[in-house]
């Protein structure tokens, strides 16, 4: 679902991505792991078309997105999860999920298989997105990158400074999709327990780069753990 081929990106004269490249399929979830600071946000960003890339190939169902424009990818079936959420604290629960329907025809409803997955935002539609707790912001965020049905989900940390109940809610919410074999999952993430309970394949980034890769259910055996601690 998505190739990703020689990805370089800078800021001012600092190399931040160096030759990334890497695939994720349909009904997997593509764990990327490693330390603050080594490029794992910027890379999503990058995908996403939030900065801008040097060189590289990004292509989504084959098609190269490289030179889209972030709702250009939107509409070719990306859905992005930020860092620390960035919902809308000022518009309701209800006004948030229908952000996400921003490229569809007017009048589309909201999904109700949403409310199906995070039962606690039928509860809340009318409360502002800043009276949330931040479980529940994660959860909304989550259900406003899924509005729009995406091919691909990219998550950037879901589980920084959420509730334990809520980590194991949103681990079983995205195996949930990824099992349903219709889109790929990109997971950023640093709390290793969480990563390698879901990773159907694994890749640790280092200084910009990929230094290590393959499948979840050897993480362990390969020491991954220690990989990231070093």
């Amino acid at each position: 679902m998505l190739s990703v081929d020689g990805l370089n990106q800078y800021y001012g004269g600092s190399h931040i991505l160096r030759g990334v490249g890497f695939e994720a399929r349909l009904g997997e979830v593509t764990v990327i792991l490693g330390r603050n600071g080594v490029g794992k946000t910027t890379l999503l960003k990058s995908l996403m078309g939030v900065v801008p890339v040097k060189t590289g190939r990004i292509a989504i169902d084959g098609h190269d997105i490289a030179g889209a424009t972030s709702y250009e990818r939107v509409r070719q079936g990306i859905g992005y999860v930020p860092q620390g959420r960035e919902i809308f604290g000022r518009l309701t629960v209800e006004e948030n999920l229908r952000m996400g329907l921003a490229t569809q025809p007017g009048g589309t409803p909201i999904p109700a298989e949403l409310f199906e997955l995070f039962p606690v935002l039928k509860q809340m539609l009318q409360r502002r997105g800043g009276d949330l707790s931040g479980g529940q912001q994660q959860q909304l965020a989550i259900a406003r990158a899924l509005a729009a049905g995406p091919k691909l989900l990219m998550l950037d940390e879901p589980t920084e400074g959420i509730q334990p109940s809520i980590i194991k809610e949103i681990g079983r919410v995205i195996r949930m999709l990824a099992d349903r074999q219709t889109m790929a999952i990109v997971l950023v993430e640093q709390y290793y327990d969480f990563a390698a309970e879901l990773a159907d394949q694994y890749m640790v980034m280092e200084r910009g780069e990929i230094v290590a890769r393959g499948r979840g259910k050897d993480m362990a055996a390969d020491g991954v753990r220690q990989k990231m601690s070093i």
